[in-house]
């Protein structure tokens, strides 16, 4: 009996040891399972070294600093030629530019623009590291990418502060690119974590310090000017009379399109007409219905005066192609109109939804303030505000980056301003960056946001290859030239003439009067 006591005893012991073990094992493999799914599903978000695929994207977003390319092949060769450019630099003899472009666009037509800001900053970066004077720091390039519309910029921009805590360095961010909402979050974020930025193509005036006396973007610094700077050097070039032009604007606007609008409408204080509104969907490079507007607006013009032929147009590039066909096919076709609007008229060159009846149309003239433009210092024989010797240094690094050691870049144009006014941009952020140490080293962060007031006068200015870049105390350029470029019958950009938003070039000591 005793023996089957203890029999029995150990059996239910071993029973309970078995079912014991079984739970603990499963409860292990639970856990593991549970871990590598986690692990998995981190590794697939991960699309190269500091970039990653947010939970609520598909995009990857963030900070590269290899060869990635955000998926996109043009860039390809630019971003090797970085890599390369960037390796070449001795451990602690450098700082870290971002440039903070929308990498993963799918419209064409940023994506090119983005191509080209990355081969001026590339092409700028390169100068100032090969400069045969020798002047520290050297300036190692990264690519930050907020998202094609710049929805995840939190995310890109608080990695952007980590960079600037470590061995990176980070001691600037440039480009930014179009004049958008969310651009101008991120913009506002990094001044007020203290990061300097220099905006590269950004034309707004509520991106821009000095608005009212007010500096909501402290240590913000630009290259382009905005666009009240630009409807003024318009009006000075055209000789715009209010009562015989026309306003046709974004009704629900973003920061490009409402400050243009506004600069148009200074301009037409006095105007015969009402202006004619337009609703195009949020994502402007979206078709939408705008075209049957356009119509309607294009049958408007037709009813008034025949002295009524100027048309100001406050729109992004998509609306003002859709426009542009309406008035080709206006049904007034014995009438003259000539269409003059912002920087966004840069895309029109090489559209091909653009109806080559409209381009052809003899009687129809689209003009535009263009950022930069490779024949303006060429051509206009201006002799101050800029030069043709300032421009040819750019055209020598372009010669050079079609091969070893600079580049191959890829494919090159200027025509759209964009590679030029981007290589200007870096080329502030580096004098920016070495004004702060003199001594060649490594700057304080707070210190090279302090350095835009001063850049001006004969030695202090940067000598642009888009024109003089002089700021005033608010880091806007000062009276910078606009070009005013014509779209022709070819589907291309013809330089026109250099205009001046003081009517004037700046006199040689290139000083903001009080």
């Amino acid at each position: 009996m005793a023996r089957l006591w203890v029999w029995l005893r150990e059996d239910v012991w071993e029973i309970r040891f078995r079912r014991y073990v079984a739970l603990t094992l499963a409860a292990v493999l639970v856990g593991l399972g549970v871990w590598g799914a986690m692990t998995v599903t981190q590794e697939n978000r991960s699309c190269a070294r500091g970039v990653v695929q947010p939970e609520d994207s598909d995009e990857c977003v963030g900070v590269s600093s290899t060869t990635y390319a955000f998926g996109r092949s043009q860039f390809a060769d630019a971003v090797r030629a970085i890599n390369r450019e960037n390796h070449r630099l001795a451990p602690g003899s450098y700082v870290t530019v971002a440039l903070l472009e929308p990498f993963t666009a799918t419209d064409a037509d940023n994506l090119r623009d983005v191509l080209h800001e990355l081969q001026g900053a590339y092409l700028a970066q390169y100068q100032a590291n090969h400069d045969t004077t020798g002047l520290k720091p050297k300036i190692r390039l990264v690519l930050a990418n907020p998202g094609a519309t710049g929805a995840s910029w939190r995310h890109t921009v608080d990695q952007l502060e980590e960079m600037t805590k470590g061995p990176d360095r980070l001691r600037a961010v440039t480009g930014v690119g179009l004049s958008t909402d969310n651009n101008k979050k991120a913009v506002e974020e990094l001044t007020r974590r203290g990061i300097p930025v220099i905006g590269s193509s950004i034309t707004a005036d509520d991106l821009a310090n000095g608005q009212n006396g007010n500096d909501p973007f402290p240590g913000l610094a630009r290259v382009s000017p905005t666009n009240t700077d630009e409807a003024r050097a318009l009006a000075s070039f055209a000789k715009v009379s209010a009562a015989d032009a026309f306003l046709v604007y974004d009704r629900t606007g973003d920061p490009y399109t409402r400050t243009l609008q506004k600069s148009f409408e200074k301009m037409l204080k006095g105007a015969r007409y009402e202006a004619q509104p337009f609703t195009p969907p949020a994502d402007r490079s979206k078709e939408g219905s705008t075209a049957n507007v356009f119509a309607q607006i294009a049958n408007i013009l037709c009813n008034t005066p025949k002295s009524t032929s100027t048309v100001l147009f406050a729109g992004r590039h998509t609306q003002l192609r859709q426009f542009i066909n309406a008035l080709g096919a206006r049904g007034c076709s014995d009438r003259r109109f000539t269409v003059l609007t912002g920087d966004e008229g840069s895309y029109l060159a090489g559209d091909k939804d653009l109806d080559p009846a409209a381009l052809k149309d003899p009687l129809l003239t689209v003009r535009y303030t263009a950022l930069a433009h490779p024949d303006a210092w060429l051509k206009d024989g201006v002799r101050t505000g800029g030069s043709a010797a300032d421009a040819k240094v750019l055209q020598r690094l372009l010669a050079d980056s079609v091969r070893a050691p600079v580049g191959p870049v890829g494919k090159v144009a200027l025509d759209d301003g964009q590679l030029i006014i981007a290589y200007d941009a870096m080329r502030l952020a580096v004098h920016g960056i070495r004004g702060a140490s003199p001594t060649g080293r490594i700057p304080a962060l707070a210190d090279v946001g302090l350095q835009w007031p001063q850049v001006k006068g004969k030695q202090l200015r940067v000598n642009g290859a888009s024109g003089w870049i002089c700021l005033d105390a608010h880091g806007n350029p000062y009276d910078k030239a606009v070009p005013i470029v014509e779209l022709t019958h070819e589907s291309r950009a013809r330089f026109v003439r250099i205009a001046w938003p003081e009517g004037r070039p700046p006199a040689a000591e290139c000083l903001p009067p009080s």
